[in-house]
């Protein structure tokens, strides 16, 4: 019994310990006899079997995750990218114990700036990790690979030597018996039989069984035991390690593509993941930027106004000024609104957290990225992707899956002949463990069956032939797919490149116009209409620099994805491939 489990435990030993009191209760009883006592240890034995199915459920549990725990190590040799930590039990969340905390007051935030204070900060890295443990989907499919592994130990079993046992007690006939003075030797015994039947590759079944009287050990009666074997072997219809091991051939192959789904299924949950958490600092910064428009307005209106005041600035364009600092307040609310929402959104639907959770992002992750622009061709890339994607593998895979069925499928149209082979051995009825040739039987039947009514398995074979011309046309598609997806993340990649190229180049034509519309404005030259325009450029020049970095990093992940090369480690980081041409 499982030490995590006390009060089950508790429970059966006090089971036991009421049917041991029972029984001797019952031989102190008056005119207990033999035969109540024969009664007694069958219903003990039975009890006894019962309570050991009923204590164990837990064991189970725990050989059925060790046997997955094994095939995945077996499997994971062939995919090396899976890794070696695979667990799908559910973790707790964890404290924040150890993080840096925020220990000033992001003011361009206003009053939401005040609520961070003191919330931890979190890293990408520390991101991945916790959305490797917590996220809902990632713990789906976690459990997938498990269920394709737990049904992969069913499919191997029935190729593994199967034990059975049974035994039947009937009190009633017994006690009938007793009174009315007949031999009780039939009425009163406990037949168990024990026996094994195990399918081999080749098509044949071998089953053996022992059968005996379990009483006569205990008594002084004796009756003969009895040994059974057969094996019946299919000749055509059946017959073949094709045919007889598909089952099991299927459930290997779909461990491996479980396995492959899940490395593929992890890189595109760690470009998720990682765009998302990009995105929510870039709204963070885009609040940032608002609020230095915002702050640039309101002092030029304050200048404005005083300049209206001293006749030096006309009614018409104070007024634009104080609509621009309006303006750009209501953009700096939508943008602070935007980043919290985000931020929001993120706990809940990546990491599976509360939206109260006290998290923010490290600012210092947006300020550390930079341009860096794989040096490959199109034609390279392509290449590439053929060569390493894992889902492509599996769709080319699964289309001779689709062949091999085709001629199981043909197989089901042959005529049912079948030969069996049986025998069996029976003691001497006064010594029930020995067995001699003199007491024994054989026989042997042929089964024939003519293929007259083979409509379903015709339209089975006809499905199958169909079913192989599918999967040819989707592994082809899947490759077609995959080119066009390699080129699509390669023009994205090179256009987010120039993008970035552009707003830097943006920038600085902005900032030298707001400079230039300051000095004048200083010199009473200025015109209110040109430094609003230029201020909102400006601006819009630092928001696009910033959408553009980001849109390079998530396009460079994006582009090693659609080529299947971007390594996962078990904490949901990522290791940069370094290709070159």
């Amino acid at each position: 019994m499982d030490e995590r489990f006390p009060g089950e435990k508790s429970e059966c030993n006090g089971f036991l310990k009421r049917v041991e009191k029972q029984k001797a209760s019952c031989a102190r009883r008056p005119g207990f006899d033999p035969q109540s006592r024969q009664t007694a240890s069958v219903l003990l034995l039975a009890a006894g079997l019962l309570l050991l199915s009923a204590c164990s459920p837990q064991r189970y549990r725990q050989a059925a995750d060790r046997q997955v725990a094994d095939i995945l190590a077996e499997k994971s040799r062939e995919v090396p990218e899976f890794g070696d930590h695979f667990s799908i039990q559910m973790l707790p969340v964890e404290t924040w114990e150890g993080l840096p905390q925020m220990e000033s007051v992001a003011n361009f935030l206003g009053e939401a700036g005040t609520l961070e204070l003191g919330a931890y900060q979190i890293s990408l890295r520390k991101v991945l990790e916790l959305g490797t443990k917590h996220n809902r989907n990632y713990q789906t499919r976690k459990e997938t690979v498990y269920l394709s592994a737990l049904n992969l130990t069913a499919a191997r079993y029935n190729f593994a030597p199967i034990f059975s046992s049974s035994g039947a007690y009937n009190e009633a006939a017994a006690r009938k018996a007793t009174e009315e003075g007949v031999d009780k030797t039939t009425e009163s015994r406990l037949p168990l039989t024990v026996g094994f039947n195990q399918l081999l590759r080749g098509g044949a079944r071998l089953a053996a069984d022992f059968t005996t009287d379990f009483l006569q050990f205990f008594t002084q009666r004796r009756s003969p035991s009895r040994v059974t074997a057969s094996v019946m072997q299919p000749l055509l219809r059946g017959r073949g390690y094709l045919v007889t091991m598909e089952n099991l051939t299927q459930a290997e192959r779909n461990v491996m593509y479980s396995l492959r789904d899940f490395v593929r299924f992890r890189q595109e949950f760690t470009v998720q993941v990682a765009a998302a958490y990009y995105r929510v600092l870039l709204n963070r910064e885009f609040a940032r930027n608002a609020f230095l428009g915002l702050e640039s307005f309101r002092r030029n209106a304050e200048e404005g106004r005083a300049m209206f005041a001293e006749g030096r600035r006309s009614r018409s364009q104070l007024g634009q000024l104080e609509q621009a600092e309006l303006s750009a307040e209501s953009q700096w609310i939508d943008a602070v609104r935007n980043y919290k929402q985000s931020l929001d959104d993120f706990k809940v639907r990546q990491l599976g957290l509360s939206a109260a959770a006290s998290l923010v992002f490290d600012p210092q992750e947006l300020e550390s990225l930079s341009i860096l622009h794989p040096d490959l061709d199109l034609q390279s890339s392509v290449l590439i992707a053929l060569a390493s994607r894992m889902d492509l593998h599996t769709a080319r895979d699964q289309a001779m899956d689709a062949a091999r069925k085709v001629q199981v499928a043909s197989n089901g149209l042959l005529p049912v002949l079948d030969l069996a082979l049986s025998g069996g051995l029976d003691s001497d009825p006064n010594e029930p463990l020995s067995f001699g040739w003199d007491r024994s039987s054989w026989d042997a039947v042929v089964n024939l069956e003519l293929p007259l009514d083979r409509r379903s398995e015709r339209n089975a074979y006809r499905a199958s032939l169909i079913q192989f011309d599918q999967a040819v046309r989707q592994a082809q598609l899947d490759e077609d797919e995959i080119q066009l997806g390699v080129t699509e993340a390669l023009r994205n990649l090179d256009q987010a490149k120039r993008q970035f190229e552009i707003s830097e180049i943006g920038v600085k034509l902005g900032q030298q116009r707001v400079e230039e519309e300051n000095l004048r404005s200083e010199l009473g030259l200025g015109n209110a209409r040109d430094f609003v325009e230029a201020q909102n450029d400006f601006i819009n020049a630092l928001n696009q620099r910033s959408s553009a970095l980001v849109n390079h990093t998530i396009a460079r992940l994006n582009f090693w994805s659609a080529l299947g090369v971007l390594q996962i480690g078990d904490a949901g980081n990522w290791i940069e491939p370094s290709y070159e041409e």
